[in-house]
């Protein structure tokens, strides 16, 4: 309710905290200040979020390769270990046909790989499961750095955590799609002890497991009762702007489990028309977000 009756100005003004700004250097800019201030990871991702002309999916892919040419040759990240990451969504490569995404999405990951840049293929809706787990499981076994995620709302999740191979980094989180009961659960619990468990599952399995939760009671559970197994293959994801600095610190101490890093997923936008239908796609899908932006507007707060 409250994402649909924001005026889009105003909303544009509540996305600041959340969207790291209208460029690349903005991006590299909270990229470099988080990983100095606070010691944190960050994975980029350039907002679109309804292509529907040749000329976006032109724009989005020669974005694309700029950032990953230009994060390569920073000095800010020339540590691999510390370098950011880049997420993509394969919707940002087509006009409606998901297998026009392919072409653009694979040039992008040989160019990422030329680059020495790791590449998260994000997961969209359940029409998009198929394309997407087998497009990054086939690029990760030709030896790139290459990772997806899976959703624990849909039941086909648990079969498909199968699928990926030893040594792939998997994002685990429980998605923001609406789906027919026939297909997800519509219980938050539930998603989000299917979250603890299956990590555990891909743990033992030898995948690498980004564990992406703002809730404090789970991700603690993943951090204190599942991620000692295996921390080297271990991360925490959160989103950019909602406030967790005692959980990071914590975790950072040692004082929750292992200190596994924390890694943040990093938007930024070439129009900030984009930016905006983020935010309220945020806002819908996570009424807590929503109050989030409200109070932190009365408070004057940063968010870090």
């Amino acid at each position: 309710m409250l994402a649909r009756i924001v005026p889009g100005p105003l909303v544009r003004w509540f996305a600041r905290p959340y969207v790291a700004g209208d460029s690349i250097e903005a991006c590299f800019r909270v990229a470099d200040e988080r990983l100095r201030a606070d010691g944190v990871l960050t994975t980029l991702d350039l907002l679109g979020e309804d292509v529907r002309t040749p000329e976006q999916i032109s724009t989005n892919f020669a974005t694309y390769r700029n950032l990953i040419e230009l994060l390569s040759e920073d000095e800010r990240f020339s540590h691999l270990a510390t370098r950011p990451s880049i997420s993509v969504k394969p919707s940002a490569f087509t006009c409606g046909e998901p297998a026009d995404a392919r072409g653009p999405v694979e040039e992008l990951a040989a160019i990422a790989h030329e680059r020495a840049v790791a590449l998260t293929i994000d997961m969209e809706d359940r029409n998009w499961t198929d394309l997407t787990l087998q497009m990054s499981i086939a690029l990760f076994l030709r030896g790139w750095d290459v990772g997806t995620v899976l959703q624990t709302r849909l039941h086909r999740t648990q079969q498909d955590l199968e699928k990926v191979p030893e040594g792939m980094r998997l994002r685990l989180v429980i998605g923001i799609y609406s789906d027919p009961k026939d297909a997800a659960t519509t219980e938050k619990r539930v998603m989000k002890e299917r979250l603890v468990d299956y990590a555990d599952r891909l743990l033992r399995r030898g995948v690498f497991v980004e564990y992406a939760s703002h809730d404090l009671e789970f991700a603690e559970r993943f951090v204190r009762d599942v991620a000692p197994q295996a921390p080297e293959r271990c991360e925490i994801q959160m989103l950019l702007g909602v406030p967790r600095a005692n959980f990071r610190r914590r975790l950072q101490a040692g004082e929750v489990g292992p200190k596994i890093p924390l890694r943040l997923y990093v938007p930024f936008a070439i129009g900030w028309d984009n930016a905006t239908a983020y935010l309220r796609r945020r806002m819908r899908e996570s009424p807590s977000i929503a109050w989030l932006v409200i109070r932190n507007l009365f408070a004057g707060r940063s968010n870090r």
